[in-house]
């Protein structure tokens, strides 16, 4: 299998995090996002959305990273991935929220618009105000999962699961823009444990790079 993918993006870490936990031999070829290769003729071919990751399966080919997490999940019948119904259905639940609601504005309304300049709004002040907007948005989704992790190790309950997987590593990118955690000491234990893995550092390592040029940049946060 191969997936493309680039190191720095945070939805690709989720699935090579995981494919390193399941120990499922993936092919990495890197798309150059700072140099635009994701916009390629070449690469519009195989994702016309020109995101990553991508993962193609003998030619099966899939995109977005939890839809990819979870098919890897079940093509090699991970337990982080549960079977029971209504486990997999609260997996599946907290998912969909990091993907379709919290990373809106985390990602593309706080984040990316301060980080690349492909992701500002026509003018600097219209930019300012989706940043603030994003800033307020995403501190409230934060209240929330904190108050969501109350009683639990992890986010689904006692055990990791594919949830975790790709919500921490959304979670991480507030270390590039400096986020100030201490309001949120659940928030702090979760994603102390999911640090805490061999696999973290080394999948995070391009990450962690980038946080640190972007340490003397001027941000708006939390």
């Amino acid at each position: 299998m191969k997936l493309y993918m680039h190191p720095v993006s945070t939805t690709s870490r989720p699935v090579v995090l995981f494919a390193k936990l399941a120990n499922i031999p993936l092919e990495l070829e890197v798309i150059d996002l700072m140099k635009g290769q994701h916009l390629s003729p070449e690469y519009t071919k195989i994702n016309p959305k020109c995101l990553v990751p991508v993962l193609d399966d003998e030619g099966f080919v899939l995109t977005e990273s939890s839809a990819i997490l979870k098919y890897l999940a079940d093509k090699v019948n991970s337990p982080l991935y549960p079977k029971d119904l209504k486990q997999r259905a609260r997996v599946n639940e907290r998912m969909d929220w990091f993907n379709s609601d919290f990373y809106r504005d985390w990602g593309y309304n706080l984040a990316y618009p301060q980080l690349f300049a492909h992701h500002a709004r026509p003018t600097d002040e219209i930019t300012k105000g989706v940043i603030q907007w994003g800033s307020e948005k995403a501190k409230r989704g934060l209240k929330l999962l904190e108050d969501s992790l109350d009683g639990k190790a992890y986010l689904c309950g006692d055990d990791l699961t594919i949830a975790d997987i790709f919500g921490g590593q959304i979670i991480s990118l507030g270390e590039i823009l400096r986020v100030d955690f201490s309001s949120y000491p659940k928030l702090q234990r979760w994603m102390g444990k999911m640090k805490a893995m061999p696999e973290w550092k080394e999948i995070n390592a391009a990450h962690d790079g980038f946080a640190g040029a972007m340490a003397q940049k001027p941000m708006v946060a939390i």
